[in-house]
């Protein structure tokens, strides 16, 4: 038997590693050439110190408590030399990759599919070559490259952790590299590379009940996180408004509405910021989010749009004098760059 430890380190950067049964967290890194800090890997020094955000361990009692204080073990922190993973493991590593010798990973894929979902969205699917798929945190992102080499972008998977099928939701943005190449130039069987996976923005162990806030493509990794949270069988309420600027902006609502089945307490709003809208609610996302959406305050958010939105939201929350139990965040700025005819 063994574990995925997602560790996360101070850049952004994220490695995923095996560590079997009975195998200590540093062990486990240093086999799979990971220079986690350390010094006396004996419990003593404290150098190994790190969070665990999400998970089961056994520390052991081979400690002491100079290197580790009652309270640090209340918040989680642990002693990786010592940590013995009893589940998958998310350890935040306060430290930057490059100082542990090691950089986001980097895979070959192809495309297989790629599809035009509306004038402003394209779906674009792509088939690993790593008969392992791909670890990722539910809401990361990876630097996407093309064939050529010449443009790379950042997006966020749609799609399940761990899967051979990787799945992105890319603003189809006018004069955009990326989106020139994308709609104009590339076939199925084109290879392009991934590194990463990057970002704080994921879905944290679940608590309490969530409220998603998606503003176009926004949506993308918000459906890699509700995938993972039907493959858990989350029980706890989750309510998810999307917005968009116009009716032909709108994609996935059969995928929506399949969550509403697929999870026991799903429900989901559409919001159209265009007046002349054929739906139903117009506006803002934040012109629709009810006292009902936020528990009192005992609601973790996630939100996911341009940055207009995400301080739209902010500033709504701060003048509502709403303080959630955890607020996660994701500006996405497009790139742009003139296309020579």
């Amino acid at each position: 038997m063994s574990y995925i430890i997602a560790l996360n380190f101070e850049d952004g950067v994220s490695r995923f590693i095996q560590c079997h049964a009975d195998e200590k967290v540093l062990d486990a890194a240093y086999r799979q050439k990971i220079n986690l800090p350390m010094d006396c890997s004996d419990g003593v020094c404290g150098t190994c110190k790190c969070h665990c955000e999400s998970g089961k361990f056994d520390l052991g009692d081979d400690f002491l408590d100079e290197a580790l204080s009652d309270t640090e073990v209340a918040q989680q922190m642990v002693l990786t030399c010592q940590m013995v993973p009893e589940s998958d493991c998310v350890i935040n590593v306060p430290m930057a990759s490059t100082l542990c010798k090691t950089t986001p990973q980097t895979w070959t894929t192809t495309i297989s599919q790629l599809t035009r979902l509306s004038d402003s969205t394209l779906e674009l699917e792509l088939e690993c070559e790593e008969a392992c798929g791909i670890d990722f945190l539910s809401g990361q992102y990876v630097n996407l490259t093309t064939p050529q080499g010449d443009v790379t972008r950042a997006y966020s998977f749609s799609s399940l952790p761990g899967a051979n099928r990787l799945t992105f939701l890319i603003r189809n943005v006018p004069n955009g590299a990326m989106s020139h190449y994308l709609s104009e130039l590339a076939k199925t069987g084109d290879r392009m590379t991934l590194a990463g996976p990057q970002g704080s923005f994921y879905l944290r162990e679940v608590q309490r009940p969530l409220l998603l806030l998606a503003g176009g493509t926004g949506l993308s990794p918000l459906l890699s996180i509700l995938y993972t949270l039907a493959r858990q069988e989350t029980k706890m309420p989750i309510h998810l408004i999307y917005g968009v600027s116009r009716d032909t902006d709108r994609v996935k609502l059969d995928v929506l509405q399949k969550f509403t089945e697929r999870l026991a307490d799903f429900s989901y709003q559409l919001c159209v910021s265009d007046p002349e809208t054929s739906e139903p609610l117009t506006g803002h996302v934040t012109d629709h989010i009810h006292p009902n959406h936020l528990h009192e305050g005992e609601v973790d958010i996630y939100l996911c749009g341009p940055p207009p939105m995400v301080d739209s939201v902010m500033s709504w929350l701060q003048q509502q004098h709403i303080t959630p139990q955890h607020f996660y965040y994701e500006k996405f700025t497009p790139q742009t760059a003139e296309i020579s005819a």
